[in-house]
């Protein structure tokens, strides 16, 4: 029996449930229930959105952060969070996508193609995601990917693969909006792995409702040379807590998120640190970038920020963070592999179709080698992004490999980028084709660090 003929109603969200509970048919059903619906018509996503909520001009905006909602402390404190199993491993090398999986990819592919995209071009041009689309991906359940089952979430197993295969399709859409609209997410999934019991019960509900907060992590600092594993923002012990001070940039919806993800540095390692938006001397101001505009990248500013002695998320000592930061590049990573598809699948039918000199473009072997190139380089960049989800899932160690996919998608997909807007001559310089945009966005992969995670 397929996994869609096995769907029966009841679950959280609108979210069906499935005999097996598996998780990736919990989104699946709630992505099929949203492309079966009006939803899309009620919200006005089947054609570019006319307004934007907000936006940021190139100098900017600042002010304070709104205190957003009241996170009610529960839980016991010093007692470990719920965490979910490594995902089971068959000692086969293949990483071909399961039947559920490959029905996800299918799914969210139609969503990416149905709302985001339309919405992509506005989006980046008011360095805003519009409302409606940020709702429609609560609507299908993408903050609570990575939320363990026993928390109100859909995971029963650890969701990299999952979360990799999401970011991906997503980013075949658009990268600011998929960046936009997995922050969220990626709070919450950071929640889920290395959250205390306190913290869990404290903050998850939220995700789960609803009404999910807009959230980040923030990592990335508007330094030279920036290294992500020593940051320069400092956390000092001061009694009964922490005091922070620092600046992160490029944080995503910084500007209406309630809950942010902070790295400083403590005692000489770095360290994640939970900070409610209604703090004292936290500020934010617009902070828009060549790329993934879409995603209202902020910057973020602490001053004397105080925070309690159970702010801090998992260790302190540095492998948290460490592991953060190779989930964050993971994820990055699936949104390159998206990109560059987006720009393959363009590119390809364009070249057939230009003429020049009486034939078809695509006819010239500088051209035609050129779209080939693309496509070998997309496909290793693919195999190693999924090698490394596949073992991060699996609870293995997978510094090497993330590494590696790093490197690959940040060189390849910048010359990707690059490839696409040759192609088109001089219609890859105008904003008629959505080329110069995912340009723009592959430059990103090699400087983002945070923002989303898998």
């Amino acid at each position: 029996m397929s996994l869609l003929n096995s769907l029966r109603p009841g679950g959280r969200h609108g979210i069906a449930t499935t005999e097996s509970r598996d998780p990736i048919g919990y989104l699946v059903a709630g992505l099929n229930r949203l492309a079966q619906s009006d939803l899309i018509d009620r919200v006005g996503l089947r054609k570019p959105t006319e307004q934007a909520v907000f936006s940021i001009t190139s100098s900017g905006f600042k002010t304070l952060t709104t205190a957003g909602r009241t996170f009610a402390r529960a839980g016991k404190v010093g007692r470990p969070g719920v965490r979910v199993e490594p995902a089971p491993r068959t000692g086969v090398f293949d990483l071909t996508p399961t039947e559920d999986e490959q029905m996800l990819v299918d799914v969210v592919a139609e969503y990416a193609a149905e709302v985001v995209r339309p919405a992509a071009a506005e989006a980046d041009e008011a360095c805003a995601a519009p409302e409606s689309v940020l709702k429609a991906g609560l609507e299908i359940g993408l903050p609570i990917l990575g939320v363990p089952e026993a928390l109100g979430g859909i995971s029963e197993e650890r969701s990299a693969m999952a979360g990799t295969l999401v970011a991906e399709a997503l980013a075949k859409g658009d990268m600011g909006l998929a960046v936009a609209s997995l922050s969220s997410g990626a709070v919450a999934t950071a929640l889920g792995l290395w959250g205390t019991d306190a913290q869990q019960q404290t903050y998850l509900p939220s995700f789960t409702g609803d009404d999910a907060p807009a959230a980040a992590l923030a990592l990335t600092e508007p330094t030279v040379l920036f290294d992500v594993l020593a940051p320069a923002t400092t956390a000092v012990r001061s009694g009964d807590g922490f005091t922070l001070n620092g600046v992160k940039s490029l944080v995503p919806r910084g500007a209406e998120a309630e809950l942010f993800i902070v790295g400083a540095l403590l005692d000489g390692a770095p360290t994640l640190f939970l900070v409610e938006s209604g703090a004292e001397g936290l500020a934010v101001e617009g902070d828009p970038a060549m790329g993934v505009r879409a995603a209202s990248l902020t910057r973020l500013s602490l001053s004397d920020v105080t925070v309690g002695s159970d702010a801090v998320l998992g260790d302190d000592g540095g492998t948290t963070y460490r592991e953060c930061v190779r989930l964050s590049r993971l994820a990055w990573c699936a949104l390159a592999v998206g990109t560059a598809q987006a720009v393959l699948d363009y590119v390809t039918p364009y070249v057939k179709e230009r003429q020049a000199f009486g034939e078809p473009i695509a006819h010239r072997q500088s051209v035609a080698f050129m779209v080939a190139n693309i496509a070998i380089e997309l496909q290793a960049m693919r195999l190693v992004t999924y090698k490394a989800a596949s073992r991060a899932a699996a609870g293995k160690d997978f510094t090497r490999e993330v590494a590696l996919a790093r490197k690959l998608c940040t060189d390849k997909g910048m010359q990707i980028g690059l490839d696409g807007v040759q192609l088109l001559g001089g219609h890859g310089f105008v904003k008629e084709h959505p080329v110069e945009r995912w340009y723009r966005d592959l430059r990103a992969i090699g400087i983002m660090e945070g923002s989303v995670l898998v």
